[in-house]
């Protein structure tokens, strides 16, 4: 009868910790309930290095999260949305762009905010983007002497 308790209570440990370690991950990977974002659309001519779930920050801190990318047939640019932070104002003349975490980091998506008295309201589209640079091009670049052909 003993070991059927104790047997029981460990179970139970092991199912609290999964229980913990799920909504811990869950947080980690920026899943949330809902809610407490709001939706932002933006157009990119390269989308290099940024899929769904890639990182949305501000001055380096995460804000939010891209929760759609697709393809526009007429336009051959990269349709995408980026779910911001409720308690996160983004003025209107805000810039946003895919930035590198350096030489073997991913890519992210940065708001640089401007200075608007007024803010995006939700499903709002940010106008000024700036793609994805590609580092071969880039090195390229630097390798023929900046001559563009």
């Amino acid at each position: 009868m003993a070991g059927n308790t104790t047997e029981v209570v460990v179970g139970g440990i092991v199912l609290a910790a999964a229980i913990g370690f799920g909504i811990y991950a869950a947080q980690i990977a920026g899943i949330s309930s809902g809610g407490d974002s709001y939706p932002l659309n933006a157009s990119f001519r390269s989308l290099e290095g940024v899929s769904v779930g890639t990182d949305v920050r501000l001055a380096g801190v995460k804000i939010g999260t891209v929760t759609s990318v697709e393809l526009n047939p007429q336009t051959f640019r990269a349709d995408t949305v980026v779910s911001v932070d409720k308690n996160i104002e983004i003025p209107d003349d805000s810039a946003i762009l895919i930035s590198s975490e350096g030489l073997l980091g991913g890519n992210f998506v940065e708001i640089m905010p401007g200075g608007s008295p007024f803010n995006l309201d939700e499903n709002a589209e940010i106008t000024d983007t700036q793609g994805a640079v590609s580092l071969i091009s880039l090195l390229l670049k630097f390798v023929s002497g900046g001559e563009s052909k």
